[in-house]
């Protein structure tokens, strides 16, 4: 199998429809017909009721997730794609989308022993898909495996064909096309998830005008998450800016260095105004450092740290 960075580096730049050609390599592989007994609404009500009735039914977006119920859904492949991170790859039914909103997440759940009564606990973590979220029958998960992470490690024993159990969508940033001008965005490792599928979702829609400037932390270079897709992105759209900062930069490294300070918001984000939002997703420390965090009931919470000093308010801000 050739390599997650290879497939990179010759991805398609935007998703469109069906499944990318940036997974194009990779080895993955009915709608359910709508029954029941005819009321007497229907045997009494015009010709013109029922067509319209049936429109309706039609129109509706056929989708994999439910919100109030745990889908199984199936391995279909996984590979590595850096030292500590893999990337999933999950199947379902060709002819249906995930049912994911920009931006939004799901819940993924796997036993995790007994309680006092015998009955089955469960480990519950939040991931953001980075398929396109209008890719019907599968969806992909890119997951940093934690040595003591119940989940990530649960999710790397799986095999092909295994399943994993999944609720939502959750929506976290209800996005629409030109809500604003320029958005800034900072992440940190597995933290670009979510500034991906907005990232894609605005790239590759024309009539979007915002400007993206991405700020993306890591520990070394070898820990940036799809970094050869962002610079395609990059490359290919004049409205996406991004800059790297790494903790340990190697010799030849030619970006950042350090934590996310205030001169590299100043230089590489747009300044603080109404029709900016900075977004930010990241480990706690990050988000304490930059934008303080969420509040213990995952509200938004009291904005901090640099961008607080900078002059953002809190509408300006977003913390994924």
């Amino acid at each position: 199998m050739a390599t997650f960075f290879r497939r990179l580096a010759k991805a398609a730049p935007i998703a469109s429809g069906g499944q990318t050609k940036f997974y194009s390599r990779i080895r993955f592989g009915a709608l359910a017909a709508i029954s029941g007994g005819i009321s007497s609404y229907f045997l009494f009500s015009s010709p013109n009721l029922v067509y319209l009735d049936q429109l309706d039914e039609d129109a509706k977006p056929k989708i994999a997730l439910n919100p109030d119920k745990w889908i199984e859904f199936k391995l279909q492949d996984k590979l590595q794609a850096t030292h500590n991170s893999q990337l999933f790859r999950f199947s379902f039914d060709p002819n249906l989308k995930l049912g994911l909103d920009v931006a939004s997440c799901i819940l993924t759940r796997a036993p995790d022993g007994q309680d006092a009564e015998g009955k089955t606990k469960y480990v519950i973590r939040p991931y953001t898909p980075i398929s396109d979220t209008d890719a019907k029958g599968y969806f992909d998960l890119l997951i940093k495996v934690y040595p003591h992470g119940k989940m990530s490690q649960h999710l790397a024993s799986l095999k092909p064909g295994d399943v994993v159990e999944v609720k939502g969508p959750i929506e976290k940033l209800r996005y629409s096309p030109n809500m604003k001008k320029h958005i800034g965005m900072i992440a940190g490792g597995t933290g670009i998830t979510p500034m991906l599928q907005l990232i894609d979702a605005i790239l590759k829609n024309p009539d979007d005008n915002t400007q993206v400037s991405l700020l993306y932390a890591n520990v070394s270079p070898d820990d940036i998450l799809l970094k050869k897709k962002l610079d395609v992105l990059a490359a290919s759209h004049p409205n996406l800016k991004i800059f790297y900062t790494v903790d340990n930069p190697t010799k030849d490294w030619v970006g950042g260095s350090g934590y996310i300070s205030k001169d590299m918001v100043v230089k590489g984000l747009p300044s603080p105004s109404q029709d900016t939002l900075v977004l930010v997703c990241g480990p706690p420390g990050m988000m304490e450092h930059v934008s303080g965090g969420k509040a213990k009931d995952w509200s938004q919470g009291e904005l901090r740290g640099v961008l607080k000093e900078l002059g953002y308010t809190e509408d300006m801000v977003y913390k994924f």
